[in-house]
């Protein structure tokens, strides 16, 4: 009876060590664990995961949490990398509010500024008074008033509607004598209102003049389109802009610059067209 009890127990240890034995993982699959857990914890994406690595015979099992799907595929990648793993079984989780994360919403992308407009040197201005000017009733240094009578437009986009309201400065001013001495007016444009903002502009003169009785330079009269063109040879010399031509304008003008005892003058509503002589620059329609 004693031998029996002896030999039932002997067969329990032998029985229980066999099973310890086949349980405990072997030197391989123990450095195929620990090779994953060390490169998972290296890896910036994966360090934070809180991964449990199995290996059976070169069968590695993945178990635990991880925050994103990205880390879920980049520990499974590590795991079928390890030499000596034969195949992988990821059982592991991504944590709920990972996944409940909205992704982040692109950059705004910004839109090109607009840029400013620049109106070149060169461009005609053509106005017309606001009121009278003249060689004998104006003064040096006096200002007077215009509108602008046509539109200026820069590639093809209106830089200065018409109406705009711009100033401009009597530069000289000297009255024709009846015998002797020649009349002169000299203008010019010295600053002009865009979009209620005014801007400082230069502008070649616009030069007249008209000698004494006797010397006239050109016949006595004239009217519209013809006499506007007609003065615009005579009045500036090549100095400045020619007078504008619209109907009405000239033939006044002629009159008061041709005979004998009138003086140069411009009367109210008179078109006259100014060339910028620096370019002016905008701010863009928008602003």
């Amino acid at each position: 009876m004693q031998k029996r009890v002896a030999l039932f127990v002997a067969l329990i240890v032998s029985l229980g060590l066999i099973v310890g034995c086949s349980s405990r993982p072997s030197e391989k699959d123990q450095e195929i664990q620990k090779d994953i857990q060390t490169k998972v914890a290296a890896e910036p994406e994966t360090k934070d995961a809180e991964v449990a690595v199995a290996s059976k015979e070169g069968k590695v099992t993945l178990t635990g949490k991880v925050k994103t799907p990205a880390a879920q595929k980049k520990v499974e990648q590590i795991a079928k990398e390890e030499p000596g793993a034969v195949a992988v079984d990821d059982q592991t989780t991504v944590e709920p509010e990972a996944m409940a994360q909205p992704a982040p919403p692109p950059p705004p992308v910004e839109k090109p500024k607009p840029e400013p407009i620049v109106v070149p040197a060169g461009t005609a201005l053509t106005v017309k008074l606001s009121q009278a000017v003249g060689s004998k009733t104006s003064q040096t240094g006096q200002t007077f008033l215009v509108t602008l009578a046509q539109p200026v437009t820069v590639g093809g986009r209106r830089a200065i509607p018409d109406g705009s309201t711009a100033s401009g400065t009597v530069v000289s001013a000297k009255a024709k004598g009846k015998i002797k001495g020649e009349g002169e007016l000299v203008l010019s444009l010295t600053s002009i209102t865009v979009g209620g903002k005014t801007y400082s502009i230069q502008t070649a003169t616009l030069d007249s003049t008209v000698k004494g009785k006797g010397k006239r330079t050109a016949v006595a009269t004239g009217g519209g389109a013809a006499g506007g063109a007609l003065i615009g040879g005579i009045a500036g010399g090549g100095k400045g802009a020619a007078i504008g031509a619209l109907a009405g304008a000239g033939a006044g003008l002629i009159g008061g610059t041709m005979t004998g005892n009138k003086q140069i003058e411009f009367p109210a509503e008179s078109a006259l067209t100014f060339q910028l002589s620096a370019p002016l620059t905008l701010p863009p329609p928008s602003e």
